[in-house]
């Protein structure tokens, strides 16, 4: 199992599938990349005259990534998880480019199939308070999480601000007119369990409806009392549902 972070401000794989990767390594062999742009993997050439710009670029280059990560560890053949606007769109990308990698996938969030947001988050007021009420956002009730998204905050503010993140972060989100089309759903022939917070507060379940509408084999299950973040709201539950869809 291919687990794929989302794509917040100072974002990495450790912290994101935390609450999560213990019980899915007792299943699985489960490998967690840190996805270009973020955590170990930025660099100033990223977002420079030569790097991609906008979300399909992204994806895109995040799926390469990932190909050559399966190469390296000799894997054939493997399932993804794919986390919203960064780990979903990869998960897309590649099971669009090299169908015969991939046996099932699970996206979350709508994959980042929605409209790009109004504004980037964060960096336009790059403080605390901000990233705090960025993370906020994600959990369906911030009361229940009010430790872990305390941590998270100054984890996540350090990694936001080391050199080259912005920019990189800020490229992920221009509307590149010029860029690569985008993935076309037919093309996606694996199956694929679309998973959507009830709360979520950032994409209406509405997005992940019509992804699935228009793969080829997607299913859709929306997870009640569960914000963007249902593998933190429901841990449980999101190991189950994805454990079950994953060995069936």
């Amino acid at each position: 199992m291919v687990l794929l972070h989302g794509g917040g401000p100072g974002v990495d794989a450790v912290s994101n599938w935390a609450a999560v990767r213990p019980r899915l390594s007792a299943e699985f062999r489960c490998l967690a990349p840190d996805l270009l742009g973020f955590g170990t993997r930025i660099t100033g050439g990223e977002a420079g005259a030569g790097g991609p710009r906008g979300p399909r670029a992204w994806a895109r280059a995040r799926a390469r990534q990932v190909l050559d990560l399966l190469d390296r560890h000799g894997l054939e053949r493997v399932h993804l998880v794919g986390n919203s606007a960064a780990g979903g769109a990869a998960a897309l990308a590649l099971m669009a480019e090299a169908p015969e990698r991939i046996d099932r996938a699970v996206l979350m969030g709508g994959a980042g199939t929605g409209p790009l947001p109004r504004a980037v988050p964060f960096y336009d007021q790059p403080t605390r308070e901000s990233m705090r009420a960025t993370l906020g956002r994600l959990v369906a009730d911030e009361s229940a999480h009010r430790e872990l998204l305390d941590d998270l905050t100054d984890l996540r503010l350090e990694q936001a601000l080391r050199p080259g993140a912005e920019a990189a972060f800020r490229s992920m989100f221009v509307d590149a007119a010029d860029g690569p089309p985008p993935v076309d759903p037919a093309r996606v022939t694996a199956p694929v369990l679309a998973l959507h917070g009830e709360c979520d507060r950032v994409a209406p379940a509405d997005v992940s409806a019509r992804l699935v509408q228009a793969l080829p084999c997607g299913r859709l299950h929306v997870v009640p009392r569960a914000g963007h973040w249902i593998h933190v709201d429901r841990p449980d539950e999101f190991c189950t549902l994805v454990g079950e869809f994953l060995s069936a």
